[in-house]
């Protein structure tokens, strides 16, 4: 990047969403990775726009009451989390903070009830699932910022089987990429690998193979296969607490007409929806449709969400819906707004296409009762939130 200005000093009074600092000057807002508000910062800007510009961060000058010592020794180097340098209540207000102004700037929703943000279980050694890249024969993450690799022996967000395994990788020459993941509550841990079979192999300890290789995790009382690099929630408390707020929105009555969009390997089809009268769940991952298959005994439609709602009658009395990043979109919120189920209940991990979804349900005649933020990623700004639309009179 070319510097466009001398060295500033500017001090951080917000964070933004996605996690760099925000300063102010000469009326823009100025965005500051690595800086977190209360930081004095000395800078260089590198880029100007219109209405914003960013910068480098070259020092603190004045660290903020929220900063600490990062605890891994690979922070700010490696590009797994950013956050490490600030205190985790702050991160969880910065969060809060963040959906409350992606709602309000995006969607233009202001009087709304937003819950105080859970924080499940710890927040350090809470991922089940680790995706490593290989750098010359060792495991290695992308470098903050490039598409360099950074090899690496440890992840403090592992969970410790996670982290005992990594000492047992060995040289992984010929291996292009390889998931590392644990069943929390099972006890079992598997290593899914993509290229040739390492020698070092011997010594895990665990199953390895390619994408047909399963293991099982176990939540709210139900078991999951889980096959290869199938999606599955990576915070096992996280989902523990997720099937608890799902319920809360969903409040499925005996004989209700239940429609679980985005189902995946099942989680929430097969958790939350015991009383209803039917069931169907859409899905179109081909890995997630053999898990969900085997973790629920619903009907199942195998399509794209925009396309399984297309075959659908609009007669349903709650629809669960959990879209990947990009949300629902204008195409699959206009198809649930003609489906009129009674109930939406939502749960997004980005709170930008949330708020642009909700905007367009709301427009659609729902009403968003709450939101509920869930801290399921510790020392990273992603930012997890289950909501509650009902349709109105």
């Amino acid at each position: 990047m070319a510097v466009v200005t001398d060295r500033l000093r500017l001090e951080i009074d917000a964070m933004a969403n996605g996690g760099d600092g925000i300063a102010r000057r000469d009326g823009k807002a100025v965005f500051v990775p690595g800086a977190i508000p209360g930081d004095v910062a000395e800078v260089e800007i590198v880029d100007v726009k219109k209405r914003f510009e960013r910068a480098r961060l070259i020092d603190i000058a004045e660290p903020s009451p929220q900063r600490v010592a990062a605890p891994c020794r690979f922070f700010g180097t490696c590009g797994g989390c950013t956050w490490q340098h600030a205190d985790y209540f702050a991160q969880l207000e910065w969060k809060a903070a963040t959906l409350a102004g992606q709602l309000r700037h995006l969607g233009g929703i202001d009087d709304i009830d937003i819950r105080p943000i859970v924080a499940p279980g710890e927040p350090y050694h809470y991922r089940n699932r680790i995706d490593l890249h290989v750098d010359r024969g060792r495991p290695a993450m992308v470098r903050a910022g490039s598409n360099e690799l950074v090899p690496i022996d440890l992840c403090l967000l592992a969970d410790h089987a996670i982290v005992d395994l990594f000492g047992r990788l060995g040289d992984l020459r010929g291996v292009g990429r390889l998931a590392l993941r644990t069943g929390v509550n099972t006890g079992e841990t598997i290593v899914v690998l993509d290229g040739e079979l390492p020698l070092s192999s011997d010594d895990w300890g665990v199953p390895f193979g390619g994408d047909d290789i399963v293991f099982h995790e176990v939540v709210a009382d139900h078991a999951f296969q889980i096959t290869g690099t199938a999606f599955f929630q990576n915070n096992t408390a996280g989902a523990e607490e997720l099937v608890r707020l799902v319920a809360a929105a969903a409040t499925i009555e005996p004989g209700d007409r239940v429609l679980d969009a985005y189902a995946g390997g099942g989680l929430f089809t097969a958790t939350v929806t015991g009383d209803a009268g039917e069931v169907v769940a859409v899905e179109s991952d081909p890995l997630a449709l053999e898990d969900l298959l085997v973790n629920t005994d619903v009907e199942v439609i195998e399509a794209d969400v925009a396309d399984g709602l297309a075959e659908l009658p609009a007669d349903w009395d709650v629809v669960i819906v959990d879209p990947p990043r990009v949300g629902l979109g204008p195409e699959v919120t206009r198809q649930l707004a003609e489906l009129r189920p009674a109930v939406i209940a939502s749960v997004s991990c980005d709170v930008a296409s949330f708020a642009r979804d909700a905007a367009a349900l709301m427009g659609a005649g729902y009403r968003l009762e709450w939101v509920q933020p869930i801290d399921m990623f510790p020392q990273t700004p992603h930012i997890e939130s289950v909501a509650r639309f009902s349709l109105e009179a």
